[in-house]
């Protein structure tokens, strides 16, 4: 029998840290890159049990997250159109699909930091978002590499950070803003930007969008799922609920056509996108509206 002071010592178990530490620091984290590697192994390591919800300092409004230098951030009005039918045209649009992700990172990470009241399926949920985003935009940089481009070339907008700040006191408000009609609107528009591409002959990009546009019904899903969660807590009709808010906070950013089979995986029913399409004729004046990203 062999002694037992041959054994291997055990090795001590790693100590458990604070998710919402960990959230913060990769929302913090400038470099792309990191980031998306901080997202991604968060999630692992929440899976593991090698994160917790441990005591932390209260949420602060974070009115500007970890970035890059560049790109420079600019009014949206000024952001030139992007038409894919020449290769700067195909790049700037990949740049702003790109830039899209990004930010997208961030607000599921500032989801898990910030609405920590929430049972852990939420927190399942936006981990699961950001690591998504995270693999997205590595996919999507990829593809501006391809063009010669990098992340960064070109200039963006701020409007889903400042989408971020406004609902950083509500994740009720959060979720019908974010995901049920910013997000929502990229299902509907992705199709026609992959007929673009692939008449172009990027079928690579096309790939990588056929990816995203996947895993946004989930994240879109994710954000209706929650959505009535917290309307059935304070005793609200989901419906009618996100129909003030839309009053209230996104006049006019209904735009048609909707997707609306991508939509219904996402969690709106027949009648809301009835009551959908319907708001969108009358805001543009009864006039079918067109989709531009």
């Amino acid at each position: 029998m062999n002694d037992s002071s041959e054994r291997p010592a055990p090795r001590p178990a790693e100590p458990v840290s604070s998710l919402f530490d960990e959230a913060h620091a990769a929302l913090m984290t400038p470099d792309p890159a990191s980031k998306c590697r901080m997202a991604i192994a968060l999630r692992a390591r929440w899976q593991q049990g090698r994160v917790a919800r441990l005591d932390a300092a209260a949420p602060e409004v974070i009115e500007k997250p970890g970035r890059p230098p560049r790109p420079e951030l600019v009014d949206p009005l000024s952001v030139p159109r992007r038409r894919a039918t020449t290769p700067a045209g195909r790049a700037a649009l990949i740049h702003a699909l790109a830039h899209i992700e990004f930010n997208a990172i961030d607000l599921a990470l500032d989801a898990v930091y910030r609405f920590r009241a929430l049972p852990d399926a939420f927190i399942d949920d936006w981990l699961q978002v950001a690591a998504e985003e995270a693999h997205h935009f590595h996919l999507l940089r990829e593809r501006l590499r391809a063009h010669a481009c990098d992340y960064g070339d070109f200039a963006a907008h701020n409007g889903l950070w400042e989408m971020a700040v406004k609902t950083a006191h509500d994740p009720l408000l959060r979720m019908a803003l974010v995901p049920r009609v910013l997000e929502a609107r990229g299902l509907d528009v992705t199709p026609q930007i992959m007929h673009k591409l692939h008449a172009v002959g990027d079928d690579e990009t096309v790939a990588a969008l056929e990816i995203i546009q996947r895993d946004e019904v989930g994240h879109v899903a994710a954000g209706s799922r929650w959505f009535v969660y917290l309307c059935r807590e304070r005793g609200l009709d989901p419906r009618s609920t996100f129909r003030a808010l839309l009053d209230e906070h996104m006049p006019g950013r209904i735009k048609a056509p909707l997707h609306r089979a991508a939509r219904l995986l996402a969690g709106f029913d027949e009648e809301e996108l009835r009551e959908l399409e319907a708001r969108a004729a009358a805001e543009a004046g009864g006039a079918p509206g067109g989709s531009t990203l």
